[in-house]
């Protein structure tokens, strides 16, 4: 388990396959504010809540230039699903390996039922257009969540 990306830090960079089969690499962001988040699950009750208020939430994302990406470490066709159900209109990332949660801090120890196991934490990261990370969420509660990425982005300079 890695420590936490923090805030002041550069963005790991890396490149993930899309829900559509593509490649997305982060550093080709670059010019734009990024909001980087990891979930646990396509299609389950918290992912879908956090998915689908950032995308009620697009014209005032879109408002301050931000590229909304997603990542779990389901596959490329169970994201396709996902984003077709609820008309999700940003990438969502396939981590199968968990290597880019792993290197952001947000593959951990989790304890549910009493049971431990490793998984991700649902976090986001705000990177701003020159590839720094400004804001960190390392427990992200679903229903206010969409607000607390928007009042970010309205701060960044």
């Amino acid at each position: 388990m890695t420590d936490w990306i923090e805030q002041g830090e550069a963005a790991p960079d890396f490149e993930l396959q899309t829900d559509r089969g593509e490649p997305l690499r982060l550093s080709a962001q670059r010019g734009k504010p990024v909001v980087l988040y990891f979930y646990p699950k396509d299609d389950t009750p918290g992912c879908t809540v956090e998915a689908c208020a950032f995308r009620d939430r697009r014209s005032e994302l879109a408002a301050r230039g931000a590229l909304v990406l997603g990542v779990s470490p389901d596959g490329v066709a169970s994201h396709a699903k996902f984003r077709d159900k609820f008309s999700l209109d940003f990438p969502l990332l396939a981590d199968p390996d968990h290597q880019v949660a792993e290197a952001y801090g947000a593959w951990r120890e989790r304890t549910n039922y009493g049971k431990t196991s490793m998984g991700i934490q649902r976090s986001t990261f705000l990177i701003d257009g020159d590839g720094v990370v400004r804001q960190v969420w390392k427990k992200v509660d679903v229903k206010e969540h969409d607000q607390q990425v928007i009042d970010a982005l309205s701060a960044l300079p």
